[in-house]
């Protein structure tokens, strides 16, 4: 460990702070259940789908006796999905309690992700190597995967392998689909009377995973001071050099909280929001017209430069272009062995405007041939587009260079336009994590061996009042199935977690919308700076502005 920097062996010496009732001796903390739960919507039809784990109580951690939690375990850890900062906390936290609540116990963590439980590809996590990964970025201690546990196969397969190593607790740490996932393997090994308690532990850098009870998904804190940080720079660098509009996308396809967060954070001259554009049915051309308006309002003002934060999945909000993109799914889950056999562009662009609406065949006829390709590129994992894929930024760019090109000629443009794209994603997810996602992914993990402890399965760990000192958080878990309801995937309708968009009349949004007439015109960009790990509370523990609006801290 000799390559290690100043900064990591640091970091391992940081002890994450829990809240209070969490330092108490494991066997002193018993969950405490609410009343019954039903699902977000799609009540019966959850009901008849999940019947063993559905209407399960929210649970919330307290002092009081669980015997239970001496006994000797075998619990097996799965990272889930694309990474996000504390995802090693989450497993140390796991680890602590575990091994608080019996030295004997043991935790395994299942290699590449979902295919590792299948596949019986494990290792024991011992002190030695968990020490290695405390308060790091990155999932690199066993690696992630994205393979989906939906089929009989896998899940016997999977009950198979935890029979062979005597595991008794199951903990997945994923997004909204794979907690899914992990509600559907709750049941099933619940209907198979196997004893295997499974948990989920809310992670995505996107944000999008939350409600009334889980507050946050790890990683998104750190996330977007992250892209703060990076945006900062290149407004100072706009500011400086006086001569370029950057289009910056972010990450975030289902939900525009990561681009809201870094607006609230830095304040750029623009900041698409993809819940907007849908809510006041604004075409391409509408926006296009709103960026090149501000343009030439700086423009006359002697400002030809800013910066234009673009949410990822934009393309998909805009609604001639959503009805596109949907159509193309369906189509192109339907009838993906015929569309394999076309084996030229033009072939794959005759049948898709044939099979296409009228109107969709409009859209995807005036779109630049290389966003039609995008669009057709290989599928993700459900059958959808791999919005990631599609240069937004640069379609864009492109469309307003052209509107101020005519904009000049009628003279309503005097301004200089010269654009540089860019796209944030891969930066922040490895990221090391703030001290605020450091303490919150070990709360997690600690409340997640409390209900494999507890026999809570189907749960998923939360944390509340997290716009407070960590101290005074309030540990628990909810129900998977009450975060449910059932969604066109594959051109079928099954049950997945409800995304959590941004809410147009929520404290954030209503935030943002109040400053960006004035940001939009004027230069008054903040930077906030790296993200710091030692020093005053108010600089290094802070939550996220989104948060603390939330909240109301």
């Amino acid at each position: 460990m000799s390559n290690l920097s100043p900064l990591q062996k640091a970091r391992y010496a940081y002890q994450p702070k829990l809240p209070e009732v969490l330092k108490d001796d494991i066997a002193d903390i018993t969950a405490a259940l609410g009343n019954a739960t039903e699902s977000v919507a799609d009540q019966m039809q959850m009901r008849d789908l999940f019947p063993l784990t559905y209407g399960a109580p929210v649970a919330r951690f307290a002092k009081g006796k669980n015997p239970d939690s001496s006994k000797p375990r075998k619990i097996g850890v799965i990272l889930s999905g694309g990474q996000a900062p504390g995802g090693h906390n989450v497993i140390a936290g796991i680890f602590d309690a575990l091994k608080k609540a019996n030295s004997e116990s043991i935790l395994y963590g299942f290699k590449g992700g979902p295919a590792g439980i299948i596949d019986g590809d494990l290792m024991e996590i011992t002190d030695i190597i968990m020490d290695e990964y405390r308060n790091t970025g990155g999932f690199d201690i066993i690696g992630s995967g994205r393979t989906k546990l939906e089929s009989e196969e896998q899940f016997e397969k999977s009950l198979s392998v935890c029979k062979k190593y005597g595991i008794d607790g199951v903990v997945i740490i994923g997004g909204d689909d794979s907690n899914t996932n992990g509600a559907i393997l709750a049941e099933w090994f619940k209907k198979k009377g196997s004893g295997i308690t499974v948990v989920g532990c809310p992670k995505t850098i996107d944000g999008d995973l939350k409600n009334e009870h889980i507050e946050t998904s790890f990683g998104f804190d750190t996330a977007t001071k992250t892209f703060s940080e990076l945006i900062g720079n290149i407004e100072k660098d706009a500011n400086s050099a006086k001569k370029y509009w950057h289009f910056i996308k972010l990450m975030g396809r289902s939900a525009s909280h990561i681009a809201l967060e870094c607006a609230l954070q830095t304040r750029p001259n623009i900041c698409i929001i993809s819940e907007e554009v849908k809510e006041k049915n604004l075409s391409l051309d509408d926006i296009v017209e709103d960026i090149a308006d501000v343009i030439a309002a700086r423009g006359a003002k002697g400002l030809n430069f800013g910066v234009t934060l673009i949410p990822e999945g934009l393309i998909e909000f805009i609604p001639e272009v959503g009805r596109l993109i949907s159509e193309l799914n369906d189509l192109l889950a339907n009838e993906a062995e015929y569309f394999s056999t076309l084996k030229t562009v033009e072939d794959q662009r005759e049948w898709i405007n044939h099979e296409l609406s009228r109107d969709s065949s409009y859209v995807f006829s005036s779109l630049p041939r290389g966003i039609k390709m995008q669009l057709l590129d290989d599928r993700d994992p459900h059958g959808n587009v791999q919005v990631s894929r599609i240069e937004t930024e640069k379609l864009l760019i492109e469309l307003v260079g052209e509107r101020l090109d005519r904009m000049k000629l009628k003279g309503e443009y005097n301004g200089k336009f010269s654009a540089l794209a860019h796209f944030f994603g891969y930066e922040g997810r490895c990221a090391f994590p703030s001290n605020f996602d450091a303490d919150y992914c070990y709360g997690l993990g600690y409340s997640a061996f409390l209900l494999v402890s507890s026999g809570l399965t189907g749960y998923i760990s939360s944390i509340a009042d997290l716009q407070k000192p960590a101290d005074q958080w309030i540990p628990g878990g909810v129900p998977l199935t009450m975060m449910m309801n059932l969604e066109q995937r594959h051109g079928e309708r099954k049950p997945v977690i409800r995304k959590a968009l941004v809410e147009l009349d929520g404290a954030p949004f209503k935030a943002f919308t109040a400053e960006r007439e004035k940001w939009a015109v004027e230069t008054d960009y903040a930077f906030p700076g790296a993200i710091q790990y030692y020093g005053p509370t108010e600089v290094c523990d802070q939550p996220s502005e989104t948060l603390k609006l939330e909240k109301g801290a």
